[in-house]
């Protein structure tokens, strides 16, 4: 698993733009901020399994933090906001993990979900194995990899539901929306089920 994290970590740090990305996260000074989901995943895929990686057509940049004192949405808000002034043309999208369990049920359907305690809690949910994964820049200038899944998935092209909160409708309703193998040619499709 080191390996392939490596080899996540090499991909990374050789997009200047994603790396520009993580820099940005860092410095606003979240509380255990993570960058993860689609905008690796499109990384990953683009270079391995498509035409390659193009910023421009990210849909959002998913940040995820951690601040139990503030679970209300206009923290979210504020954080997006904060992260745009730092770097206008980003589609930034930053949720506090800690409030998940506030709305989650609401949007989504299904039981309520207990309170997340940690990055690694929330991320280990993802809706899909292979987006299941965060990493952050350190001060130190490494890249931290938060995968309580494994990257194995990512790195090998596999689009696989993670039941472990996403519903049989809710991971269909994403694979029609994404169609990874449109998408990315090459890639596999583990159909939900």
């Amino acid at each position: 698993m080191a390996a392939d994290e490596d080899r996540l970590r090499d991909m990374i740090r050789s997009c200047p733009w994603l790396m520009r990305v993580l820099a940005t996260v860092r410095d606003a000074g979240l509380p255990d901020a993570w960058v993860g989901a689609g905008v690796l995943r499109d990384l990953v895929w683009g270079e391995l399994y498509g035409p390659g990686f193009a910023p421009g057509q990210v849909r959002d940049v998913d940040v995820v933090f951690l601040d139990p004192a503030d679970l209300s949405r206009r923290r979210d808000e504020q954080a997006t906001e904060r992260l745009a002034r730092a770097q206008p043309g980003i589609p930034w999208q930053a949720r506090n993990q800690a409030a998940v369990h506030t709305w989650y049920a609401r949007k989504f359907g299904g039981g309520p979900v207990a309170p997340l305690r940690s990055i690694a809690d929330a991320v280990a949910t993802w809706p899909e194995t292979a987006t299941a994964v965060a990493v952050r820049l350190e001060a130190s200038g490494e890249i931290a990899v938060c995968a309580p899944l494994g990257v194995a998935d990512l790195l090998e092209g596999v689009w696989r539901r993670n039941a472990r909160r996403a519903s049989l409708e809710v991971s269909l309703a994403r694979l029609a929306r994404h169609q990874p193998a449109r998408r990315w040619p090459g890639l596999r499709v583990i159909p939900p089920c």
